[in-house]
């Protein structure tokens, strides 16, 4: 599925660090891993999930592709293993790990490819998680309506990339290498951010970052959101399935 868009990830993990949500602990709780557990962040940018794994679990190595997002990451948790790899690649041997995480990550895996691969690092038995932050709209975005609604529709364009792609419950069910297939569950929390914040948040999309119109797109979404601080409701989801 990589188009390269991916790729635009690195020139704003200034952005990305400073804007992005993090993950409520509560979300690790569905998972059957202990406190004891050597777990791997797969794709862990700049370290958002990779901080919330670090302080549960014993040992947490971090593989990230690009140069400034593991660059960000190491500055952030310097205690934590930071190795160049890929969901394709994973720079770690046979059964290395309980339990291995993607978080704002699966969307973007050859999962064909990835999915043997993480199959390959977990013990036997071992975990694999599926996380990611989503707006949650069972609850008011306190954002103003004009905003939103352009959002909204820069993104749709964005998703067609996936469209027709199954469910990641499906996907893993159909995997062969993994069983036990957890559906999602969710925990609530807000993101908040000030009016420079969700611009730079805006910066930090793909399907923002990687426009040639970047600022300019920028520019015309500022211009719908006053000055203030706003406390964006977000879904934290996981799905988890063991390996067979």
């Amino acid at each position: 599925m990589n188009d390269g868009r991916e790729l635009s990830f690195d020139t704003v993990a200034d952005e990305y660090e400073r804007t992005r949500p993090t993950y409520p602990p509560e979300l690790l709780d569905a998972l059957p891993l202990d406190d004891d557990s050597s777990v791997l962040d797969l794709g862990a940018g700049t370290g958002k999930l990779t901080r919330v794994l670090a302080a549960r679990y014993r040992d947490v190595t971090a593989v990230e592709p690009l140069a400034n997002m593991r660059a960000m990451l190491e500055r952030v948790l310097p205690g934590v293993t930071a190795l160049h790899g890929s969901a394709e690649r994973i720079p770690l041997d046979d059964g290395a790990v309980d339990g291995v995480f993607a978080a704002q990550a699966f969307h973007w895996f050859d999962k064909p490819v990835a999915l043997p691969e993480i199959a390959r690092v977990l013990r036997p038995g071992g975990v694999f998680a599926i996380v990611w932050n989503q707006g949650n709209d069972d609850l008011r975005d306190p954002r103003p309506a004009d905003f939103v609604r352009e959002l909204n529709a820069l993104h749709d364009v964005a998703l067609d990339r996936w469209e027709g792609e199954p469910e990641w419950e499906d996907v893993l069910r159909d995997s062969g290498v993994f069983e036990e297939v957890h559906d999602r569950t969710f925990v609530a929390h807000d993101h908040v951010l000030d009016r420079g914040g969700i611009l730079d948040n805006m910066r930090s999309v793909s399907w923002i970052a990687s426009r040639d119109d970047r600022e300019e797109v920028v520019a015309r979404l500022g211009a719908l959101v006053p000055e203030g601080t706003y406390a964006i409701p977000n879904r934290a989801s996981v799905i988890w399935a063991r390996k067979s």
